[in-house]
């Protein structure tokens, strides 16, 4: 199932993250970002969107009171930087309540919320639940099994899966296609060129995943945010 979603969000770096966030889920279609409630009332009257991520402080128009006017089958997840706006949530039905900095865990959460209210889990699909993959290699189809994967390297038009025996596969696909179908936060994207899982993580170097003694995959500045959030999230100060 893809959910037809929109952001709403008068920060543009708190929308982008989102959008970021979007474009990394599979069951989620992005129909437009705004930074103010007006602005996407003109467009979602005749466009409606399935599912709002909706910030609660916002000139002109609350998300508050956007709430109010929505129709009833959209849903609506709140975001803040204000944890004593929570309650606010419950009082108009929001199915869920995010409090930025919004970690990707919590955003995947909060979709996974999303599909069960809509009668679906993201773990009935059958990657997630065989935990195998298929790929072309070398005119054959490969198993892989996720639990094997340490990191994916994109070589160009090719990549490759480093697992965890010390072997490898590679494939012909872009890199973009296999984050699709690799499940969040399990694996993350740290740099146009890697995807990480990130049990298999050891330490953090600077702007450096060390995967071993001798490996690391480098942490670029598009993925620093996420990463940095996917940390803090599971840090003991």
């Amino acid at each position: 199932m893809t959910i037809r979603c929109a952001i709403i969000d008068d920060e543009p770096l708190a929308g982008g993250l989102l959008e970021s966030y979007v474009e990394k889920t599979p069951c989620l279609e992005l129909i437009g970002t705004y930074t103010s409630a007006l602005a996407a009332m003109r467009d979602l009257r005749d466009d409606p969107a399935q599912l709002i991520f909706l910030d609660i402080q916002m000139p002109e128009l609350s998300g508050i009171e956007f709430t109010k006017i929505l129709p009833s089958e959209t849903k609506v997840v709140l975001t803040t930087a204000f944890p004593q706006y929570a309650l606010e949530g419950f009082k108009v039905n929001a199915i869920d309540y995010l409090l930025k900095p919004i970690s990707y865990e919590a955003f995947f959460n909060s979709v996974e919320k999303v599909l069960s209210w809509f009668g679906v889990s993201i773990k009935e699909e059958p990657i997630f639940h065989d935990r195998l993959l298929f790929i072309k290699s070398d005119y054959k189809l490969q198993r892989i099994c996720l639990d094997d994967i340490i990191y994916v390297e994109g070589l160009k038009d090719y990549l490759r899966f480093h697992l965890k025996d010390g072997d490898t596969v590679t494939s012909l696909m872009s890199m973009r296609k296999v984050e699709d179908f690799l499940p969040h936060p399990e694996f993350l994207r740290t740099h146009r060129s890697f995807i990480v899982r990130m049990s298999e993580v050891k330490a953090i170097d600077r702007l450096r995943i060390v995967i071993d003694d001798d490996v690391f995959v480098p942490i670029s500045e598009n993925y620093r945010e996420m990463i940095m959030q996917y940390l803090d999230s599971h840090t003991i100060a």
